[in-house]
C-alpha cells in the first residue's frame, strides 16, 4: 500500500516511454493509453479498491473451500480457522473507517485553526505561505493531494488501495488497517501451512525415498516435498506462498509505519527530511549553511501513538499552555 507516484514523476517516465510504445501501439492508441493512465493515476479511482476486494475474495474462497474443508476433518480447532474470518472483519471494518472517513481537508473556514495545531519547524514547512490551488494558507505538516485536489492536514501519503488520503483523521485506522490486514495474511498462513504439514505425517512422506538415475536411494528432501505438495494440492500451495509474501511485505511496511509513527512523523515528513539530510550550499552561496531538519513534533513514544488516534486540537493545545 504506497503512495501514488507524482504526477510530474509519472509524466516524465511517460514521455521517457513514448519512443518504446511508438514501435509497438499506433498513435491512436498511445493517446488512448495516455489519457487512460493520466486518469487512472491523478484522478481517484476505485480500480485498486475493486483489485483488493478482488484478491481478498479470491483467497478467502480457496481458504474456505479447500483450506477450512481439511482442517475440519483433522479436527482442527474451530477457533484456529475462525481467526482468519474474525481478522478479516476487523480489517474491513478499519478500511471503511479509512476510506470513508474526512482525512483532515484544510478549508478557508477552518485553515486559520489548524495552523495553530502545530508549530511551524522552519524548514519543512513555512509560516504565510499559500496554497496556489486552494487559495488558503498552509498549516504546518499539510500538503496539498493532485489526486483528492485539496490540501490535508497531517498529511501522510495518498493511498490508492482505500482511494482516499491519509491525513490526522484517519491515520489511527489506516495503522490498525494496516495490522489488521497483515495479521489476516499471517494467520492464512499459518492455518495453511499447518494444515500441508499435517498433510506430509499423515501420508508419512517426511520418511519415505527416491532413486535417482543411477538406481541410488535416497530419502526425500525439502524440494521433492514441496513437488510432493504441489502436484497433490496445488490451489493450497500456491495461496501459501502468495500469503507467505504478503506477510512479508506487509510485515516491512507495517513496522515503517508503527516507526513513523512511534517518533510523530508522517511518510511526507520523513521523504522530505531524507532529501534535506545533508545537503550542501551551492556554489553560488558559499557562506550558506545545508538545511538540517530536526523532529519537533516528537512527544515521546506512548504520547506520539496516542496523538495518531486522538489527534490535538486547538483547545487542546490552548489548554496544555
Amino acid at each position: 500500500m504506497a503512495a501514488r507516484p507524482p504526477p510530474e514523476r509519472f509524466s516524465g517516465s511517460f514521455q521517457a516511454g513514448r519512443p518504446v510504445l511508438s514501435l509497438v501501439l499506433p498513435r491512436q492508441l498511445q493517446r488512448v493509453a495516455q489519457r487512460a493512465l493520466h486518469r487512472l493515476f491523478h484522478t481517484r479511482s476505485c480500480l485498486f479498491v475493486v483489485l483488493h476486494v478482488a484478491l481478498q475474495a479470491a483467497v478467502f474462497g480457496e481458504y474456505t473451500c479447500e483450506v477450512f474443508g481439511y482442517c475440519w476433518e483433522l479436527q482442527f480447532p474451530l477457533l484456529l480457522l475462525l481467526l482468519p474470518y474474525l481478522l478479516l472483519a476487523a480489517n474491513l471494518g478499519c478500511f471503511l473507517l479509512c476510506s470513508r472517513a474526512d482525512p483532515g481537508t484544510v478549508t478557508k473556514s477552518n485553515a486559520a485553526s489548524l495552523a495553530e495545531v502545530y508549530a511551524y519547524d522552519g524548514v519543512l514547512f513555512q509560516r504565510g505561505l499559500v496554497c496556489p490551488t486552494c487559495a488558503v494558507q498552509k498549516p504546518a505538516r499539510s500538503k496539498h493531494c493532485s489526486v483528492c485536489r485539496a490540501c490535508v492536514h497531517r498529511f501522510d501519503h495518498h493511498c490508492v488501495w482505500v482511494n482516499n488520503c491519509i491525513g490526522a483523521r484517519n491515520a489511527g485506522a489506516f495503522l490498525l488497517y494496516l495490522l489488521s490486514l497483515a495479521a489476516t495474511a499471517g494467520a492464512l498462513a499459518a492455518v495453511s501451512a499447518a494444515l500441508l504439514a499435517q498433510l506430509l505425517l499423515l501420508s508419512n512422506a517426511l520418511h519415505g525415498s527416491y532413486r535417482d538415475g543411477q538406481g541410488q536411494e535416497h530419502p526425500v528432501d525439502i524440494p521433492l516435498l514441496v513437488q510432493h505438495l504441489f502436484l497433490n494440492f496445488p490451489r493450497i500451495v500456491f495461496m501459501l506462498g502468495f500469503v507467505i509474501l504478503l506477510t512479508l511485505v506487509l510485515g516491512g511496511y507495517c513496522t515503517f509505519s508503527l516507526y513513523l509513527a512511534l517518533t510523530n512523523q508522517t511518510t511526507n515528513e520523513w521523504c522530505k527530511s531524507r532529501r534535506l539530510g545533508g545537503s550542501p550550499p551551492l556554489p553560488s552561496q558559499p557562506q550558506a549553511r545545508p538545511l538540517v531538519y530536526r523532529n519537533i513534533y516528537s512527544k515521546g513514544i506512548w504520547r506520539n501513538l496516542k496523538e495518531i488516534f486522538n489527534p490535538p486540537t486547538v483547545l487542546e493545545r490552548k489548554k496544555k499552555t
